[in-house]
């Protein structure tokens, strides 16, 4: 399908001319910096020189002080404490985050991790009941809890206290915990709403550190497992997670833990550490323990001191995402064929298949997402009924979507853009077409449409090794803030395009006024004959320093290609 290219509306000149007079940089990049609700110095200054001082107070938070003082009492008094937490990336770095701080004032922590195909998604009765059968006193969530009602009243009718740490939608109704920290609290006016899971978890550890009078540098360590987390849960990159991640990635790149610092390792992540460099390459091989096994693996590397230990259970770790490379790749094909066979005409994708690995289907539908756009769910068989994940396309709510087919469902829960979901399987096909005609009803052509959105025109003349600098000096970028995307207009390559490994178009272009780039688009093999024949071309692309053998040049890092006509 061919992108949509959206330029973003030119902001007032004349607020783009007074930023780049107050800080003295190029308008291009003063109109990005406006874009992104920068208008003056002091505002600048906030965005480009961070703080850990820029944090927010926790007790803004709802309950904040409820659970700090329900947490420093169990301390006080020695009471067994249970850490539970999700299997994904968000919950194993909250859970190795709050067992190694807690660790250190108390020896009666324990951590428990659902098993993905056995409990599913979420605080489960098992794992209350392990809870109970050890006599734990206080049960921390992260990462899960705000649905789980039941689970919670269950704990409560036993003794056990609950503190829920949770960034999910609430439902109508709050489960009956001690605490419930959740900036999505309708009552809850924290100043930020889009922590990660492990994000809430890091604000009870500093509200906690606060009321005993603890080192606050204590908790900076923790930094680098909140800067995964960020990363993987593809939470706003805006506003405090900007600077937790911030001081994260530095952190992980000088001092990370042993287990994170195998993963580099193991995963040969090459400097500087960005946002992209963990989603690729740290998140997917956490992940893939929770994935094809059990997440414990991940929490234990998390958890390792040891460098000889972290990275033996590293080489495990990185095993099971190989296998579940192989796995994701054989139910893609056959999903992307299922759909094929549907044939056009469809808003949605719903694919059901008992055998599909339940730990690979959200994957899975990201995938179909990129090929179909349009708002997808992939089911599998669990437990005797259908557990799938949902993914959507931007703009549209795909969690408000399959709420509206609540009565077709035993539960859902998840965000804007991703969500999960259970049913009896016997309701698919009524689900499948209910949900089609929700989606059909609400979603708009151009949110059917992919695009690529673009920031601003830009000059070749413009570009720089200062410019790039300055661009960089905007991480880290993500959801919110993303790296800048441009667009040049009527461009020619110089010489003989090449084709690297019959996938990677390497050129270089020049412009109207005889500025000359070189550029490079990946897996893009099918650009080669738009540019070949010496003809005119716009091109979206990101900028970059690319280093050869110690010697820097600018790159151009092409997105995508439109051919002119003339």
């Amino acid at each position: 399908m061919q992108k949509k290219w959206l330029v973003k509306d030119i902001p007032p000149a004349a607020e783009v001319e007074k930023l780049a007079q107050a800080i003295n940089i190029n308008p291009a990049l003063a109109s990005l910096l406006v874009q992104r609700g920068i208008t003056d110095y002091e505002q600048a200054k906030k965005f480009f020189r961070l703080s850990l001082s820029h944090l927010h107070d926790p007790f803004l938070m709802q309950d904040m002080a409820l659970a700090v003082r329900r947490l420093a009492t169990a301390i006080e008094k020695k009471e067994s404490i249970l850490i539970y937490g999700d299997y994904d990336v968000d919950g194993t770095t909250s859970v190795a985050m709050m067992v190694t701080f807690l660790r250190q004032h108390t020896a009666t922590v324990d951590y428990y991790v659902p098993d993905r195909e056995g409990e599913g998604y979420g605080v489960s009765e098992q794992g209350v009941r392990w809870a109970i059968d050890h006599g734990v006193n206080l049960i921390i969530s992260l990462d899960c809890g705000i649905r789980a009602h039941d689970k919670v009243a269950m704990a409560k009718e036993k003794g056990i206290d609950f503190i829920i740490c949770d960034h999910h939608t609430p439902g109508e109704s709050l489960p009956p915990a001690m605490a419930v920290l959740d900036p999505k609290r309708s009552d809850c006016h924290y100043p930020y709403k889009e922590l990660s899971g492990c994000g809430v978890g890091f604000k009870l550890l500093q509200g906690l550190t606060k009321v005993n009078s603890w080192e606050e540098a204590d908790l900076w360590p923790l930094l680098d497992l909140v800067a995964v987390s960020i990363a993987a849960d593809i939470v706003p990159i805006t506003g405090e997670n900007r600077v937790l991640c911030h001081f994260g990635l530095r952190r992980l790149a000088q001092e990370p833990r042993p287990g994170l610092a195998a993963l580099i390792k193991v995963g040969a992540l090459k400097s500087p550490l960005t946002v992209t460099r963990v989603v690729f390459g740290i998140a997917p091989r956490i992940n893939a323990a929770g994935r094809m096994e059990h997440a414990n693996g991940a929490v234990e590397l998390l958890l390792s001191h040891d460098e000889g230990e972290a990275a033996i259970l590293a080489s495990q770790v990185n095993s099971k995402n190989e296998y579940r490379k192989e796995t994701e790749q054989e139910i893609v094909e056959e999903a992307l064929a299922m759909i094929d066979a549907e044939g056009e005409g469809k808003k949605t994708t719903v694919l059901y298949r008992p055998h599909w690995h339940k730990g690979v289907i959200g994957i899975v539908a990201s995938k179909c997402l990129e090929h179909f756009h349009r708002p997808t769910i992939i089911l599998t068989q669990s437990n005797g009924q259908a557990t799938g994940s949902a993914r959507s396309v931007s703009g549209f709510d795909i969690h408000a979507a399959i709420g509206a087919c609540g009565e077709l469902l035993e539960q859902f829960g998840g965000h804007k853009y991703a969500a999960g979901l259970t049913l009896k399987t016997e309701n698919i096909a009524a689900f499948k077409q209910r949900f089609e005609e929700v989606v059909a009803a609400s979603i708009t052509e151009e949110q059917l449409s992919p695009a690529i959105r673009i920031d601003e025109e830009l000059e070749l003349g413009v570009i720089s090794a200062n410019f790039i600098k300055i661009i960089d000096q905007m991480e880290p970028f993500g959801p919110g803030n993303m790296k800048p995307v441009f667009v040049t207009r009527r461009l020619r390559a110089v010489g003989q395009p090449r084709l690297l490994k019959d996938l990677h178009l390497k050129m270089d272009v020049v412009d109207e006024d005889g500025v000359v780039l070189a550029a490079i688009g990946f897996n893009m093999p099918e650009a080669y004959q738009q540019v070949a024949g010496g003809g005119y071309f716009d091109m979206v692309y990101t900028l970059e320093e690319n280093d050869f053998r110690n010697q820097k040049t600018i790159q151009l890092h092409i997105k995508d290609i439109h051919p002119k006509n003339s």
